[in-house]
C-alpha cells in the first residue's frame, strides 16, 4: 500500500461569472463541493477504494439541487428528466453507465450495479429504470426531482425553442469524480442531466466510456464536463490516456493539447478533471469557469470556481 492518494472532483464549467455570484450563492456552491470532497476522501483516508471513493463524492454531487445531476437534474422538453451517468474502474478496466434513466435517485450507482451485475456496459432508457427497480435501487418520482429554478430555465428554453447547455451562470452543469487510492487504483465517475430542453432520447458524453469518464491505471483517471457533443467527437478522455500511453506525455501536456488545442479549434467548450497514477492532479478549461475542487492526503486542498 502507498500512502500517496487523492480525490478530484467537478460540478460543471462553463460561462460562470464572478460579477452575478452573490456571496450566498458563492458560499453555497463552495459547500455543495466540500461535501462531496469530504464524502470521497473519507473512504480513501480509511484506506477504501477509488471506486467506492468516486462514487460516494458523484452521490453527494447527484443529492444537491445546485448541481445538474439527480435531484438538481434539469428538464427535457416534455418537462421529464433523463439523467445519464458512468463509473470506471481503472485496475481492471471494468466499467458500467445508463443513459436516459428517468426514476433513479442516484444514477451513479445504477452505473455501478450494471458494471457489478451485468454482462452489459451501458443500459438505456426504460430498460435502465427497470433495471434499477430489479436492483432495489432507491427510486423517486417527479416530485423529488422538481426544482423552481430549473423549471423556469426549461420554460425560457421552450420561448425561444433551443437547447440550452446546462453550465452556463444560470445553468450549472455534469459532475464527476476522480481517485487514487492507497492500493494504487485509479477510479472515474460523471453523471449529469444533460441539456435543458434536449429532445428525442439525446445522449451526451457523460455516460460513453472513453469521451466523457475514463480510467486506467496505467495511465489516468478523468471525468468531463461540457458540450457532450464536441466531447463525444473528440474521444476527450480516452485520447489524454493515449497520449499518455503511446506518446509519452505528461498528465499536464496531454491534458493541455486536448482541452486547449484540439477541442478549442472545432468549438469545444469546457473542462475536465484528471488524476494519474502518480497522484498528479490537472484541472483544466477552456470556458470562463469550472466548480472544482481537490484534496491530497497530505492535508492540501483547493476549492475553485474560476480561472
Amino acid at each position: 500500500m502507498s500512502d500517496t492518494f487523492a480525490i478530484v472532483i467537478h460540478g460543471g464549467a462553463g460561462t460562470i461569472s464572478a460579477d452575478t455570484m452573490t456571496p450566498e450563492k458563492h458560499k453555497a456552491y463552495t459547500e455543495g463541493l466540500k461535501a462531496a470532497l469530504d464524502a470521497g476522501y473519507t473512504i480513501l483516508a480509511k484506506g477504501g477504494t477509488s471506486l467506492d471513493a468516486v462514487q460516494a463524492a458523484v452521490t453527494s454531487l447527484e443529492d444537491c439541487p445546485l448541481f445538474n445531476a439527480g435531484k438538481g437534474a434539469v428538464f427535457n422538453n416534455k418537462g421529464q428528466h433523463e439523467m445519464d451517468a458512468a463509473i470506471m474502474n481503472g485496475k481492471d478496466k471494468t466499467a458500467g453507465a445508463v443513459c436516459g434513466i428517468s426514476r433513479a435517485k442516484n444514477p451513479v450507482a445504477v452505473a455501478r450495479a450494471v458494471m457489478e451485475h451485468t454482462e452489459h456496459v451501458l443500459l438505456a432508457g426504460e430498460g435502465a429504470n427497470q433495471f434499477a427497480e430489479a436492483q432495489g435501487l432507491p427510486l423517486e418520482d417527479d416530485a423529488y426531482f422538481y426544482n423552481e429554478f430549473r423549471y423556469r430555465q426549461w420554460q425560457e428554453a421552450l420561448q425561444e425553442d433551443k437547447v440550452q447547455l446546462d453550465h452556463s451562470e444560470k445553468k450549472m452543469g455534469t459532475v464527476g469524480a476522480v481517485a487514487l487510492d492507497q492500493f494504487g487504483n485509479l477510479a472515474a465517475s460523471t453523471s449529469t442531466g444533460g441539456m435543458t430542453n434536449k429532445k428525442y432520447g439525446r445522449v451526451g458524453d457523460s455516460p460513453l466510456i472513453g469521451a466523457g469518464t475514463w480510467a486506467d491505471n496505467n495511465t489516468c483517471a478523468i471525468s468531463c464536463t461540457g458540450h457532450g457533443e464536441l466531447f463525444i467527437r473528440s474521444v476527450v478522455a480516452y485520447d489524454i490516456a493515449c497520449l499518455m500511453s503511446y506518446g509519452k506525455e505528461s498528465l499536464h501536456d496531454a491534458c493541455n493539447e486536448v482541452v486547449m488545442q484540439k477541442l478549442v479549434a472545432i468549438g469545444g467548450e469546457g473542462g475536465l478533471i484528471a488524476i494519474d497514477k502518480a497522484g498528479n492532479i490537472e484541472m483544466p478549461f477552456n470556458s470562463s469557469g469550472m466548480y472544482r475542487a481537490y484534496r491530497r492526503n497530505n492535508g492540501e486542498e483547493k476549492i475553485a470556481i474560476y480561472k
